[in-house]
């Protein structure tokens, strides 16, 4: 049981969407990631995803609609449905979703990464 600071955890993070885990807890992850401009186009099929704006801003985008996420707002985007987040510069968000989530839910992409570094 230790206090985590988040500000110091991020300064850590040299890559855009790299997601780090940070925590775990009842078989959830919760990560940090900086982001910026476009991810890819995904859904987790048997997982929900929670995202937090930390710093800057998140456009998630579904199929059908956009909504518009600033620092301390949060989405969560449900299981099976697509989504495209895209970030403004120096955007910082906390995720909170199961230890197995593919964070591009199993598309192929130079973006994505085989398992989550811990920091």
């Amino acid at each position: 049981m230790k206090t985590i600071d988040l500000q110091e955890k991020y300064e850590l993070i040299k890559t855009k969407w790299s997601p780090h885990v940070v925590a775990e807890l009842n078989g959830q992850q919760v990560k940090l990631a900086k982001i910026e401009g476009s991810f890819v186009w995904h859904a987790h099929e048997s997982e929900d995803e929670l995202f937090y704006v930390v710093q800057g801003a998140l456009e998630m985008r579904f199929r059908d609609s956009v909504q518009h996420v600033g620092p301390g707002q949060l989405i969560i985007v449900p299981k099976g449905v697509e989504h495209c987040p895209v970030a403004a510069p120096d955007t910082y968000i906390l995720l909170v979703e199961p230890a197995t989530t593919d964070h591009t839910g199993g598309v192929d992409t130079p973006l994505r990464i085989e398992r989550c570094k811990r920091i």
